[in-house]
Formats: C-alpha cells, sequence, structure tokens
C-alpha cells in the first residue's frame, strides 16, 4: 500500500543523506516535498500540516542542521514523527477479570467486518484464549453463514439465533458464560452508509453488552472516506480501536496515516491479506520503518518464529552446513517459508534489498515447479542427486511437466549452494582453530626466520562458489 510514498521518502531523504551540512533551505525544500507527497497519499491535511511543522521545527535544531550526519538525523526525525502520528506504540490489550471479555465489532457493509471478526477469533486463539463468536448481523444474507464457515476453519463455535440483534447479542454472552469461553466477539451488521438505524442498532447492542472493547473495521482502500466513518462510529460509541483491512492493496494509504491523528483513537489491529492468518497487532513503529524503506525485521522474525519448527530448522542447518543437504530438506524448507505468506511482502520486510528486487514481480508458481521437480525424484535421488543422469533427467522433466535443462539448472544451482555451505564451515572451523592456536602457541624448535609450526608452503586459497539464484530458468515449455 505505502510503495509510492515510500518511493517519494526515499528520494527525498535520500538527497539529504549525502550532504555533509543542512541548511534552513535544505530543511524548507525537503518538508515541501514530504508535504507534497504526504497529501497525494490522501493523508488529511491537518494531519500533514501538524506532522510537518513537528518535523521541521526538530531538524531545524543546531544539533541537527550541525552534525557530522546530518542527514542520517533528519532520517530519525521523520521516523520517530510517522510513529507518532500511526498511533506512537501498539494496542495493549488486557482481560477482564470475570470471563469473557467482550469485543464489539462494528463497521460498514463491505469494510470486512465479517472477516475481521473471525481473523480476530483466530488471534486471541493463538494467544492461548478460548473464543466464542456472535452473529448478530441478522440483515447481510448469508452474514451467519459466511461467519460459520471461516471458523469452522479456526475450530471457533459461533452462537446465534434469528430475531432481535440485541437479544441474540445477550443471548450470546450467556452461552459464553456457561460454556467458559473467556473471550466473546460480536459480528454486528454494517449498511452501505452511515444512517440512524445503524446507530441506534449497534448503540443498543453495546448498552446491552457493555463491551470491554469496541473495535471498527475500516477499509484502508477507502481513503479520507475511512477517517469520516471513524469519527462518525466514535461519536456513537466511543471507540476503542480501529481494525484496518486490506492493507496489502494498491491505494495511497492516507487512512491509516490519518485516523489516529483525526480520531484520537489508535489502529488496533491490520489485516495485510486474504488468509485468516495475515493478521496482527499493529505496530506503528514497525511501520514508519517500513514506509522508510528500512524493512521489519521483528514482524519478518515473528512470522518464522510461527511457522519454523525450531528443532528442525537447527537440524536442517547442521546439515546444509556438513554438505549432507538433501532435496527433502529443500522442499521442506520451502513449504515453510510458503507458510510465512506472500513472498513479496516477505521481501518487503527484509532491510537494505534493493528496490528492483522489491518491485519484481515474484511469480510463486517458480516455486511450485521447483517442488514438482524435487517430488518427480525417487527417495534415492533426493538423498543423493549425483546418480541423476541423462535419462534419469528426461524421466523427472516428464514426471514434473519441465524439460531436462530446467531439472539440469535446479540440480547444478543446488550442489552449488551444498558446496559453498560446506566450504563456508569449513573456513569456520579453520578460524576456531586458528584462534585457539594463537591462545596456546606451540612450545618447539624454530626454524631460521620464521616463527614455529607455520607453513613453509602457503595453503591454496579455496575458491567458494558463488551461487546465481537469478540464474535458474524455471519457466514451463513453450512459454
Amino acid at each position: 500500500m505505502f510503495e509510492s510514498l515510500s518511493d517519494r521518502f526515499d528520494g527525498i531523504l535520500g538527497r539529504l543523506r549525502g550532504k555533509g551540512r543542512l541548511s534552513e533551505n535544505d530543511v524548507a525544500e525537503a518538508m515541501r516535498e514530504i508535504r507534497l507527497a504526504l497529501l497525494e497519499a490522501d493523508v488529511h491535511f491537518n494531519v500533514v500540516k501538524r506532522f510537518v511543522d513537528r518535523t521541521q521545527a526538530r531538524c531545524l535544531e543546531a544539533g541537527i542542521t550541525q552534525s557530522l550526519t546530518p542527514g542520517q538525523q533528519v532520517v530519525k526525525v521523520v521516523n520517530e514523527e510517522l510513529t507518532v502520528i500511526l498511533g506512537g506504540q501498539s494496542l495493549h490489550l488486557t482481560y477482564a477479570q470475570k470471563s469473557p471479555t467482550v469485543v464489539l465489532i462494528a463497521g460498514l457493509q463491505g469494510s470486512g467486518k465479517t472477516t475481521s471478526s473471525a481473523k480476530l477469533a483466530r488471534w486471541f486463539k493463538s494467544q492461548g484464549r478460548n473464543p466464542l463468536l456472535v452473529g448478530a448481523d441478522l440483515q447481510r444474507p448469508a452474514a451467519v453463514e459466511q461467519l460459520q464457515t471461516l471458523a469452522g476453519q479456526i475450530e471457533v463455535p459461533v452462537f446465534s439465533s434469528p430475531g432481535d440483534p440485541v437479544e441474540t447479542t445477550r443471548a450470546g454472552l450467556v452461552e459464553a458464560r456457561a460454556t467458559g469461553r473467556d473471550v466473546l466477539i460480536v459480528d454486528t451488521a454494517g449498511r452501505l452508509s452511515i444512517d440512524r438505524d445503524l446507530m441506534d442498532e449497534i448503540a443498543a447492542i453495546s448498552d446491552a453488552i457493555d463491551p470491554n472493547y469496541t473495535f471498527l473495521v475500516v477499509d484502508a482502500m477507502t481513503g479520507q472516506d475511512a477517517v469520516n466513518t471513524a469519527e462518525a462510529f466514535h461519536a456513537t460509541l466511543e471507540l476503542d480501536g480501529i481494525i484496518l483491512t486490506k492493507l496489502d492493496g494498491d491505494a495511497r494509504g492516507g487512512a491509516a496515516l490519518s485516523v489516529k491523528e483525526v480520531v484520537g483513537r489508535p489502529i488496533a489491529f491490520a489485516s495485510t491479506g486474504e488468509k485468516l492468518d495475515d493478521f496482527d497487532l499493529f505496530h506503528p513503529e514497525r511501520m514508519a520503518e517500513r514506509i522508510l524503506g528500512m524493512g521489519d525485521v521483528l514482524t519478518l522474525i515473528e512470522k518464522a518464529e510461527e511457522v519454523f519448527e525450531q528443532e528442525e530448522a537447527e537440524a536442517a542447518a547442521q546439515r546444509l552446513l556438513e554438505g549432507t543437504f538433501t532435496l527433502d530438506d529443500f522442499v521442506d524448507q520451502l513449504r515453510q517459508v510458503r507458510r510465512m505468506g506472500d513472498f513479496s511482502n516477505i521481501v518487503s520486510m527484509m532491510p537494505g534489498v534493493p528496490k528492483e528486487i522489491k518491485d519484481a514481480d515474484i511469480d510463486e508458481r517458480e516455486i511450485d515447479r521447483v517442488e514438482a521437480i524435487a517430488l518427480s525424484m525417487t527417495p534415492e535421488e533426493r538423498i543423493n542427486p549425483e546418480i541423476i543422469d541423462g535419462s534419469r533427467r528426461a524421466r523427472i522433466a516428464n514426471g514434473s511437466g519441465t524439460t531436462p535443462s530446467q531439472v539440469g539448472n535446479l540440480l547444478k544451482q543446488f550442489k552449488e549452494m551444498r558446496k559453498m555451505m560446506k566450504g563456508m564451515a569449513g573456513l569456520g572451523t579453520k578460524a576456531k582453530a586458528r584462534k585457539a592456536r594463537s591462545k596456546n602457541p606451540k612450545k618447539g624448535k624454530k626454524g631460521p626466520g620464521r616463527a614455529g609450526g607455520s607453513r613453509v608452503q602457503p595453503k591454496e586459497t579455496q575458491q567458494v562458489p558463488k551461487l546465481d539464484i537469478g540464474g535458474l530458468d524455471l519457466t514451463l515449455p513453450g512459454r
């Protein structure tokens, strides 16, 4: 969502990084460009004005303009101010002393409210909680059925009954207490636009169950309309936070940068995809760093921790260093990486990745082809790919829908990777040995003109093969 804004910031701040000293004119020009970039990203004009005023005042401080690295200091200030307008810090949820903790979900129709309710239930379940969903959207056809289908995927029960939404919600609260559920999530009805009937119904539901948290689901792709919607709901319900959906879309992102400053309530959760696990707490500081092209290492690590089994990953890494890493291990690692989410999203979290790579269209079907090639081999071939000759290569190509040359390219790249990692492990072992010898030098007779224990002839330098991932051609025949 923030690609265009991130590119603009990268160009503006990149020019400042190259300056040894900053003048007031340099700062003023950069602030004008930043103001224009934010307005073009559909950020609320009052938010833009406050952001630029605060940032410019801080950048003109003598400690920054006269710094040895003024460009880096300006980047630091911009990062901190972006974090502020995004909310400052993540929402810290607390649970009711007497269960259940009640969460009311509100929003316009089409904002992703029902899906967000299921995603939130999955998130609470991942935190060790025992949620119950209430289908109180009795207006939209099949809304309860949609909620039940989504909840079935995460094994969370849904309570609903036809009739009055307020009475259904009350009964859901009674059901949660009777069945020992510690979190109750109420999915309410939406409308195509804000109207009095909608507000009265949601207000009545809120009065009936006295929720611990009221979250408004906002479609991030609706721009300033999202902020206006949040203001209207907040006037009725006193919101506790915002759930932003479709952050993976191609809109300009102004809603995410405006809603906290305008409404005064933080973004609590963000949805970054269609899958139920593409949902998590919103971290303002991480989003600010991603906008400025710094990556998001912490989120990347958290995603990896969710899908990678630590013992298996450590064992695979050890086999890789020992040169015993097999194609079975390779396929298993590919599958686990894919479970982390969209490849483009993963790459965007990596700091220092060139813009050309971030903007590249990563076709995940290429990974399917690699997996198909590996799975078309026999177990013996995957363990010992050296035995694969021309006839075996042709058989594997036929079984995977690729060509013998593509199979050969994969085998070549895999062998080079395994050889490279084994060489790196060897270099590390020798470095440890040299360090140990330096601590405990050998005593003995020294030869003329050289230290004892040194070699007469230098050992030949090992050439570590270069792994060219980009050279792997996996396009299907005829394409």
